[in-house]
């Protein structure tokens, strides 16, 4: 929606303050050029400064595929991979119905 109305500038700029951004369900599509880049500043906006969560049912090794360029994907997990903390979760869904 901020590229339609030509926001997406302010937008990033206000994101890049928050102390702490989480996205979730990170790898459920194939990311295209633009949101590759998108992806690419805001991980480099908070690179050891802001605190970043990424919620993903995929092992970092599929990332390649969702980021979908060797390179970009590189500059992304070198900035995550090294300075983060990874917690795999184990068990069943707390979704599932009881």
């Amino acid at each position: 929606m901020c590229r339609l109305d030509s926001t997406i500038y302010k937008f990033m700029e206000t994101i890049s303050r928050y102390e702490l951004l989480i996205l979730d369900d990170f790898g459920l599509t194939r990311l295209d050029q633009q949101q590759r880049m998108d992806l690419m500043e805001m991980v480099e906006d908070r690179h050891a400064k802001r605190s970043l969560i990424i919620a993903s049912q995929l092992a970092v090794a599929d990332w390649y595929d969702i980021i979908a360029e060797n390179l970009v994907a590189d500059a992304i997990l070198d900035r995550l991979v090294h300075t983060s903390y990874r917690i795999k979760l184990t068990g069943e869904s707390l979704r599932k119905k009881r």
